[in-house]
């Protein structure tokens, strides 16, 4: 990634710009890399797929069918382009910001639900039935739950057989196939090749580091380019993360700008370790950036669910250009956005440790609250089997915390009575912080909690659901922040619907002014 802080957002261009045919295909004309993910064309002539930003010469209009989804071209029997690797794009930010069951089961399909739980597990999240699951999501993008997880299966499984000397047969698993044989007919059906075709035409674009021996990856993880879209502020979203790294769980090494940031992961099926570099990639055109990031698994069958946690903690599914447009010509975040392009509102790696850390955070600074949640983690969190550099433990699961006596905290009494109410209904499951938890429906029950109030409400949705307009006008950053740029919380209605960048924007001002 360029640092060049000489950044002016493009034109305003948003999803309604591109909701009838002839729109998509002048975006298509303009090879307009913003609404990769967005759409995606299928070529009659050639029965192939592309996203919009295909650098291959412009199909004719009358041969081009659009598509809201990778999955639904792929139904309708078109291949991936073999240039462009439409299936490797970022997720489309509109299911960041739609909090209806069409946005939140197509997190959760993401999150590797289907895989896990088939579709009647995601309609039982969704609290549908299955034939209504598969109706919406049908009507809307063109493919119901099972093709989608199908395509982002296929997606994983060409990314590990290019990137890495990982043996097929860990591939299948790791990629969510349930069959060798399922495996192989997923790829020639969607690639048009079989997995040792795709292995061997293994390329320099997106996706393409490659270990030495399936021995070194065991050593130092898995390596993926995870791809984002626009400018990304990789020393600022580094910096947010460092300041609130929990010892024993997470880490930050070297000195900017080659950081890397460490943290453990609790997965389905075992432990994991992600490491994460500030330093991010690009093609010499710039048409393709990403994070390069390493997974260490204990089970190589939670490598899609790590994949999407670390998505969402490095909000890597967000549309920058879209909230630098919005906030261009705002007397107050405009000259903020042109000095920081990229910047993002970072996720969490657990919706219950970050709710937890939210509480922990109540009415204390952001080093306070880091230290606290570094006694909890020495006290209840999980050891690993052996130590990882500095990363020691998972962090507390619920159930370790809602009995536990707290006594290491030294907090308020009231203050321990809210943590282990929090952890008991995230433990029974009446609290859903998972990525496709009803936003405003776990804010309701986690306001009934005693000693939660707006704030940590906000905070909750903000990181561990991944809400981009939530605004924080009791926080002491944000005061700092508004202060420093001479404006008030009424100015926040204007910043919709990314008032959760705003927030991130303020907390920079805050901490500039402090350090001036």
């Amino acid at each position: 990634m360029s640092d060049d802080r000489r950044y002016r957002p493009p034109p305003e261009r948003t999803l309604d710009d591109v909701t009838t045919e002839d729109s998509r295909y002048e975006a298509v004309r303009s090879r307009d890399a913003r609404f990769d993910g967005v759409f995606f064309l299928g070529v009659t002539s050639t029965g192939i797929y592309c996203r919009p930003s295909c650098p291959a010469v412009t199909p004719r209009r009358e041969n081009v069918r659009f598509h809201p989804t990778a999955a639904s071209a792929q139904q309708a029997g078109f291949r991936a382009c073999r240039r462009c690797r439409p299936d490797a794009v970022p997720g489309s930010p509109e299911w960041d910001t739609r909090a209806d069951a069409v946005g939140r089961a197509m997190r959760m399909i993401a999150d590797g639900v289907v895989d896990r739980e088939g579709v009647a597990g995601l309609a039982a999240r969704l609290g549908y039935s299955a034939r209504q699951v598969q109706r919406q999501l049908t009507a809307e993008l063109g493919a119901g739950p099972v093709a989608l997880a199908r395509a982002q299966r296929a997606h994983t499984a060409r990314v590990l057989l290019q990137t890495t000397r990982l043996p097929v047969t860990d591939i299948v698993f790791a990629a969510g196939f349930s069959s060798v044989r399922q495996f192989n007919d997923t790829i020639r059906a969607l690639h048009g090749t079989t997995p040792s075709g795709l292995r061997a035409a293994r390329g320099g674009g997106p996706g393409a580091v490659v270990a030495s021996s399936s021995e070194a990856e065991g050593a130092s993880g898995i390596p993926l380019r995870l791809a984002f879209r626009g400018p990304f502020a990789a020393r600022e979203a580094l910096d947010f993360l460092a300041r609130r790294a929990v010892p024993g769980v997470e880490e930050v090494l070297g000195t900017a700008p080659r950081r890397t940031y460490r943290r453990t992961l609790a997965l389905v099926h075992g432990a994991g370790v992600l490491e994460a570099d500030e330093r991010t990639g690009a093609t010499a055109s710039g048409s393709h950036t990403w994070l390069d990031v390493r997974l260490k698994l204990t089970d190589l069958r939670d490598l899609t669910t790590a994949v999407q946690r670390v998505r969402r903690l490095f909000d890597l599914d967000a549309d920058p250009d879209a909230v630098a447009a919005r906030f261009d010509g705002d007397p107050v975040l405009g000259p903020a956005t042109r000095a920081v392009p990229g910047l993002r509102s970072p996720g969490a790696a657990d919706g219950h440790e970050a709710a937890v850390r939210a509480v922990l955070g109540q009415q204390v600074s952001v080093a306070a609250a880091r230290t606290l949640a570094g006694r909890l983690v020495r006290a209840y969190g999980k050891p690993l089997p052996a130590p990882d550099g500095g990363l020691t433990h998972l962090f507390p699961e619920a159930g370790a915390l809602a009995s536990a006596p707290l006594t290491e905290l030294g907090m308020p009494g009231s203050r321990k009575h809210t943590l282990r109410a929090l952890d008991t209904a995230v433990a029974d499951g009446t609290i859903d912080l998972g990525p496709g938890a009803d936003r405003d429906g776990t804010g309701q029950r986690l306001r009934a909690l005693p000693g939660i109030g707006p704030w940590t409400v906000a905070y909750v949705r903000m990181r561990a659901l991944g809400d981009p307009d939530v605004f924080l006008p009791g926080d002491a950053g944000v005061r700092h922040g508004l202060a420093a740029l001479g404006a008030s919380p009424r100015d926040a209605e204007r910043w919709r619907p990314w008032r959760s960048y705003a927030v991130h924007h303020l907390w920079n001002a805050a901490s500039a002014k402090e350090n001036a």
